[in-house]
Protein backbone atom coordinates (compact mmCIF):
# COMPACT_ATOMS: atom_id res chain seq x y z
CA UNK A 1 0.00 0.00 0.00
CA UNK A 2 1.43 3.52 -0.86
CA UNK A 3 2.09 5.17 1.86
CA UNK A 4 0.03 8.66 2.50
CA UNK A 5 -0.23 11.37 5.08
CA UNK A 6 -3.53 9.40 6.35
CA UNK A 7 -1.63 6.54 6.58
CA UNK A 8 1.45 7.86 9.08
CA UNK A 9 -1.43 9.74 11.35
CA UNK A 10 -3.06 6.34 11.29
CA UNK A 11 0.38 4.58 12.46
CA UNK A 12 1.41 7.00 14.79
CA UNK A 13 -2.48 6.82 16.37
CA UNK A 14 -2.21 3.55 17.03
CA UNK A 15 1.21 4.07 18.79
CA UNK A 16 -0.57 6.60 21.19
CA UNK A 17 -3.24 4.53 22.21
CA UNK A 18 -1.08 2.07 23.46
CA UNK A 19 1.43 4.12 25.00
CA UNK A 20 -1.29 6.33 27.00
CA UNK A 21 -4.05 3.70 27.44
CA UNK A 22 -6.25 5.24 25.34
CA UNK A 23 -9.71 4.26 23.09
CA UNK A 24 -10.89 5.98 20.41
CA UNK A 25 -15.57 6.02 20.40
CA UNK A 26 -16.59 7.13 16.94
CA UNK A 27 -20.49 7.73 16.04
CA UNK A 28 -21.54 6.26 12.94
CA UNK A 29 -21.91 9.64 11.15
CA UNK A 30 -18.36 9.95 11.18
CA UNK A 31 -16.30 9.59 8.18
CA UNK A 32 -15.10 5.77 6.91
CA UNK A 33 -11.46 6.26 7.43
CA UNK A 34 -12.60 7.33 11.55
CA UNK A 35 -15.09 4.33 11.52
CA UNK A 36 -12.34 2.01 10.74
CA UNK A 37 -9.57 3.49 13.17
CA UNK A 38 -12.31 3.29 16.08
CA UNK A 39 -11.92 0.87 19.33
CA UNK A 40 -15.54 1.14 18.97
CA UNK A 41 -18.34 2.26 16.11
CA UNK A 42 -21.75 2.90 17.52
CA UNK A 43 -25.20 4.68 18.03
CA UNK A 44 -25.75 6.92 20.83
CA UNK A 45 -26.92 4.19 23.32
CA UNK A 46 -24.18 2.04 22.54
CA UNK A 47 -21.39 4.88 22.79
CA UNK A 48 -22.82 6.30 26.69
CA UNK A 49 -22.77 2.41 27.53
CA UNK A 50 -19.46 1.96 25.71
CA UNK A 51 -17.92 5.29 27.46
CA UNK A 52 -19.34 3.99 31.24
CA UNK A 53 -17.70 0.71 30.99
CA UNK A 54 -13.79 0.79 29.50
CA UNK A 55 -10.47 0.39 31.03
CA UNK A 56 -8.69 3.26 29.19
CA UNK A 57 -7.33 6.13 30.99
CA UNK A 58 -8.31 8.54 27.82
CA UNK A 59 -11.37 8.40 25.80
CA UNK A 60 -10.91 9.99 21.98
CA UNK A 61 -14.22 10.95 21.22
CA UNK A 62 -14.87 11.03 17.35
CA UNK A 63 -18.43 12.68 17.42
CA UNK A 64 -19.98 15.97 18.43
CA UNK A 65 -19.55 17.76 21.97
CA UNK A 66 -22.98 16.20 23.30
CA UNK A 67 -21.75 12.85 22.97
CA UNK A 68 -17.99 13.46 24.39
CA UNK A 69 -19.72 15.24 27.56
CA UNK A 70 -22.05 12.56 28.40
CA UNK A 71 -18.69 9.85 28.18
CA UNK A 72 -17.36 12.85 30.83
CA UNK A 73 -20.32 12.50 32.83
CA UNK A 74 -20.10 8.93 32.67
CA UNK A 75 -16.64 8.19 33.01
CA UNK A 76 -15.74 11.41 35.54
CA UNK A 77 -12.55 10.28 36.40
CA UNK A 78 -11.08 9.92 32.92
CA UNK A 79 -9.53 12.44 30.26
CA UNK A 80 -12.09 13.08 27.63
CA UNK A 81 -10.51 14.36 24.55
CA UNK A 82 -12.66 15.98 21.77
CA UNK A 83 -10.44 16.66 18.37
CA UNK A 84 -12.61 19.80 17.88
CA UNK A 85 -14.50 21.91 20.10
CA UNK A 86 -16.70 23.43 17.51
CA UNK A 87 -18.29 20.39 16.65
CA UNK A 88 -21.59 20.98 18.39
CA UNK A 89 -25.21 19.62 17.59
CA UNK A 90 -27.91 21.48 15.63
CA UNK A 91 -30.39 19.72 17.90
CA UNK A 92 -28.29 20.05 20.97
CA UNK A 93 -28.15 24.19 20.42
CA UNK A 94 -31.83 24.14 19.58
CA UNK A 95 -32.70 24.08 23.42
CA UNK A 96 -30.50 26.45 25.93
CA UNK A 97 -31.01 25.66 29.46
CA UNK A 98 -32.91 29.03 29.78
CA UNK A 99 -35.15 27.99 27.62
CA UNK A 100 -36.01 24.73 28.78
CA UNK A 101 -35.86 25.72 32.63
CA UNK A 102 -38.83 28.34 31.26
CA UNK A 103 -40.27 25.08 29.14
CA UNK A 104 -40.17 23.34 32.56
CA UNK A 105 -42.21 25.88 34.58
CA UNK A 106 -44.38 26.53 32.39
CA UNK A 107 -45.88 22.35 31.91
CA UNK A 108 -45.65 21.84 35.49
CA UNK A 109 -46.13 17.96 37.01
CA UNK A 110 -44.54 16.30 34.25
CA UNK A 111 -41.77 13.68 34.13
CA UNK A 112 -38.85 15.68 32.06
CA UNK A 113 -37.37 12.81 29.58
CA UNK A 114 -34.10 14.34 27.38
CA UNK A 115 -33.11 12.74 24.20
CA UNK A 116 -28.95 12.20 25.04
CA UNK A 117 -28.73 14.86 22.03
CA UNK A 118 -28.22 17.35 24.57
CA UNK A 119 -25.82 19.23 26.25
CA UNK A 120 -24.71 18.10 29.67
CA UNK A 121 -27.05 21.60 31.39
CA UNK A 122 -29.69 20.07 29.46
CA UNK A 123 -29.60 16.48 31.52
CA UNK A 124 -29.20 17.81 34.74
CA UNK A 125 -32.39 19.51 34.60
CA UNK A 126 -34.00 16.25 33.22
CA UNK A 127 -35.43 13.36 35.23
CA UNK A 128 -34.51 10.37 32.53
CA UNK A 129 -32.39 10.77 29.39
CA UNK A 130 -33.26 8.31 26.44
CA UNK A 131 -31.97 7.90 23.05
CA UNK A 132 -33.55 7.27 19.32
CA UNK A 133 -33.40 3.34 20.30
CA UNK A 134 -35.02 2.98 23.52
CA UNK A 135 -37.42 6.38 23.93
CA UNK A 136 -40.26 4.34 23.40
CA UNK A 137 -39.55 1.71 25.87
CA UNK A 138 -38.48 4.38 28.50
CA UNK A 139 -41.67 6.06 28.14
CA UNK A 140 -43.73 2.68 28.34
CA UNK A 141 -41.59 1.92 31.28
CA UNK A 142 -43.51 4.61 33.67
CA UNK A 143 -47.29 4.34 34.39
CA UNK A 144 -49.52 5.15 31.94
CA UNK A 145 -50.98 7.87 33.96
CA UNK A 146 -47.93 9.28 33.89
CA UNK A 147 -47.36 12.92 32.04
CA UNK A 148 -43.92 13.61 30.14
CA UNK A 149 -42.13 16.89 29.00
CA UNK A 150 -40.08 15.49 25.97
CA UNK A 151 -36.75 17.26 24.80
CA UNK A 152 -35.34 18.75 22.45
CA UNK A 153 -36.47 16.96 18.95
CA UNK A 154 -39.90 17.95 17.82
CA UNK A 155 -39.70 14.86 15.46
CA UNK A 156 -38.40 12.23 17.62
CA UNK A 157 -40.96 13.52 19.86
CA UNK A 158 -44.09 13.42 17.96
CA UNK A 159 -43.39 9.85 16.65
CA UNK A 160 -42.69 8.58 20.26
CA UNK A 161 -46.26 10.14 21.06
CA UNK A 162 -47.93 8.80 18.08
CA UNK A 163 -46.36 5.19 18.93
CA UNK A 164 -47.12 5.36 22.78
CA UNK A 165 -50.54 7.20 22.69
CA UNK A 166 -49.17 9.12 26.29
CA UNK A 167 -50.03 12.38 27.63
CA UNK A 168 -46.42 14.11 26.17
CA UNK A 169 -45.76 18.07 25.63
CA UNK A 170 -43.12 17.86 22.86
CA UNK A 171 -40.00 20.84 23.12
CA UNK A 172 -39.78 22.47 19.63
CA UNK A 173 -36.28 21.55 18.24
CA UNK A 174 -35.31 19.27 15.93
CA UNK A 175 -32.15 18.51 13.89
CA UNK A 176 -30.79 20.44 10.79
CA UNK A 177 -29.65 16.93 8.85
CA UNK A 178 -32.96 15.28 9.71
CA UNK A 179 -35.44 18.01 8.80
CA UNK A 180 -33.48 18.58 5.30
CA UNK A 181 -34.82 15.36 3.47
CA UNK A 182 -37.31 16.12 0.20
CA UNK A 183 -39.90 13.89 0.34
CA UNK A 184 -40.54 14.92 -3.66
CA UNK A 185 -37.07 13.89 -4.32
CA UNK A 186 -37.26 10.28 -2.09
CA UNK A 187 -40.10 9.70 -4.07
CA UNK A 188 -38.62 10.55 -7.01
CA UNK A 189 -35.95 7.85 -6.61
CA UNK A 190 -38.49 5.20 -5.42
CA UNK A 191 -39.78 5.83 -8.80
CA UNK A 192 -36.23 5.55 -10.30
CA UNK A 193 -35.51 2.03 -8.01
CA UNK A 194 -38.55 0.19 -7.68
CA UNK A 195 -37.49 -2.51 -5.57
CA UNK A 196 -35.71 -0.01 -3.00
CA UNK A 197 -37.09 0.63 0.37
CA UNK A 198 -37.13 3.30 2.06
CA UNK A 199 -35.59 3.76 5.70
CA UNK A 200 -35.74 7.06 7.88
CA UNK A 201 -34.50 8.09 11.09
CA UNK A 202 -37.40 9.06 14.27
CA UNK A 203 -35.86 12.89 14.14
CA UNK A 204 -37.44 12.92 10.36
CA UNK A 205 -40.26 15.11 9.57
CA UNK A 206 -43.91 13.18 9.35
CA UNK A 207 -44.49 13.14 5.76
CA UNK A 208 -40.83 11.01 5.01
CA UNK A 209 -41.55 8.90 7.95
CA UNK A 210 -44.98 8.54 6.45
CA UNK A 211 -43.37 6.97 3.59
CA UNK A 212 -40.98 5.06 5.07
CA UNK A 213 -40.73 0.78 5.09
CA UNK A 214 -39.27 0.97 8.25
CA UNK A 215 -38.21 4.06 10.64
CA UNK A 216 -35.22 3.05 13.65
CA UNK A 217 -32.26 4.45 15.29
CA UNK A 218 -28.68 4.43 13.64
CA UNK A 219 -28.32 0.91 14.56
CA UNK A 220 -32.06 -0.15 14.18
CA UNK A 221 -31.46 1.25 9.79
CA UNK A 222 -27.98 -1.41 10.25
CA UNK A 223 -29.67 -4.18 11.54
CA UNK A 224 -32.78 -3.71 9.66
CA UNK A 225 -30.73 -4.20 6.50
CA UNK A 226 -28.86 -7.38 7.90
CA UNK A 227 -31.77 -9.14 8.41
CA UNK A 228 -34.12 -7.74 5.37
CA UNK A 229 -34.08 -9.80 2.26
CA UNK A 230 -34.16 -6.51 0.44
CA UNK A 231 -31.43 -5.53 -2.09
CA UNK A 232 -32.28 -1.85 -2.44
CA UNK A 233 -32.38 1.30 0.41
CA UNK A 234 -33.06 4.80 0.36
CA UNK A 235 -31.35 5.67 3.69
CA UNK A 236 -33.01 8.78 5.26
CA UNK A 237 -30.52 9.61 7.60
CA UNK A 238 -26.62 11.10 7.69
CA UNK A 239 -24.89 9.44 5.22
CA UNK A 240 -21.89 8.18 7.33
CA UNK A 241 -24.07 4.66 8.42
CA UNK A 242 -23.87 3.56 4.79
CA UNK A 243 -20.20 3.03 5.65
CA UNK A 244 -21.41 0.16 8.10
CA UNK A 245 -23.79 -0.70 5.77
CA UNK A 246 -21.53 -1.63 3.27
CA UNK A 247 -19.13 -3.72 5.32
CA UNK A 248 -22.27 -5.15 6.84
CA UNK A 249 -23.70 -6.11 3.84
CA UNK A 250 -21.92 -5.30 0.51
CA UNK A 251 -23.61 -7.09 -1.91
CA UNK A 252 -26.47 -4.45 -1.31
CA UNK A 253 -27.34 -1.28 -2.95
CA UNK A 254 -27.77 1.53 -0.58
CA UNK A 255 -28.91 5.36 -1.60
CA UNK A 256 -28.54 8.45 0.41
CA UNK A 257 -31.64 10.21 0.26
CA UNK A 258 -31.43 13.70 -1.28
CA UNK A 259 -31.72 17.04 0.70
CA UNK A 260 -34.63 19.79 -0.01
CA UNK A 261 -31.72 22.03 -1.34
CA UNK A 262 -30.25 19.76 -4.36
CA UNK A 263 -27.08 22.02 -4.22
CA UNK A 264 -25.98 22.22 -0.54
CA UNK A 265 -24.59 19.31 1.79
CA UNK A 266 -27.13 19.60 4.35
CA UNK A 267 -27.62 16.11 4.10
CA UNK A 268 -24.43 15.86 6.03
CA UNK A 269 -23.64 16.61 9.27
CA UNK A 270 -20.92 19.55 9.21
CA UNK A 271 -20.26 19.21 12.41
CA UNK A 272 -19.19 15.58 12.64
CA UNK A 273 -17.27 16.25 9.40
CA UNK A 274 -15.34 18.88 11.39
CA UNK A 275 -13.32 15.52 12.59
CA UNK A 276 -10.78 14.63 11.22
CA UNK A 277 -7.61 11.64 11.09
CA UNK A 278 -5.21 14.77 11.36
CA UNK A 279 -6.91 15.96 14.31
CA UNK A 280 -7.84 12.37 15.99
CA UNK A 281 -3.71 12.34 16.20
CA UNK A 282 -2.81 16.19 17.58
CA UNK A 283 -5.81 15.50 19.97
CA UNK A 284 -4.40 12.29 21.26
CA UNK A 285 -0.79 13.40 21.23
CA UNK A 286 -1.27 16.72 22.97
CA UNK A 287 -4.24 15.43 24.94
CA UNK A 288 -5.98 18.55 23.91
CA UNK A 289 -8.83 19.90 23.85
CA UNK A 290 -9.97 17.98 26.75
CA UNK A 291 -13.59 18.30 27.76
CA UNK A 292 -14.13 20.04 31.45
CA UNK A 293 -17.44 20.01 33.48
CA UNK A 294 -18.04 21.21 36.81
CA UNK A 295 -18.63 18.37 39.45
CA UNK A 296 -22.09 19.44 40.06
CA UNK A 297 -23.54 19.41 36.48
CA UNK A 298 -22.19 16.36 35.95
CA UNK A 299 -23.84 14.38 39.16
CA UNK A 300 -26.72 15.93 38.00
CA UNK A 301 -26.48 15.10 34.63
CA UNK A 302 -25.42 11.48 35.57
CA UNK A 303 -28.45 10.41 37.53
CA UNK A 304 -30.87 10.45 34.44
CA UNK A 305 -28.58 8.96 32.62
CA UNK A 306 -28.28 5.99 34.33
CA UNK A 307 -31.71 5.93 35.36
CA UNK A 308 -32.17 5.40 31.78
CA UNK A 309 -29.39 2.91 31.93
CA UNK A 310 -30.87 0.43 34.27
CA UNK A 311 -34.37 0.53 32.74
CA UNK A 312 -33.18 -0.02 29.57
CA UNK A 313 -30.59 -3.29 31.38
CA UNK A 314 -34.23 -4.14 33.76
CA UNK A 315 -36.18 -4.73 30.51
CA UNK A 316 -33.20 -6.93 28.73
CA UNK A 317 -32.76 -4.72 25.69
Amino acid sequence: MKRTKTTDYITEIEKLKKKKNAIILAHYYQTGDIQDIADFVGDSLALSQKAASNDADIILFAGVKFMAETAKILSPGKKVLLPDMAAGCSLADSCTAEEFTKFINENPGRTVISYVNTTAEIKALSDIICTSSNAVQIVNSFPETEKFIFAPDRNLGNYVKSLTGRDIVVFNGACHVHEEFSLEAILKLREENPEAKIIVHPECELPVRMIADYIGSTAGLLNFIKKDQGNCYIVATEPGIIHQMKKASPGKIYIPAPPKDSTCGCKECNFMKLITVEKIYNCLKNENPEIILDKKTMEDAREPIMKMMQIYEKLGL
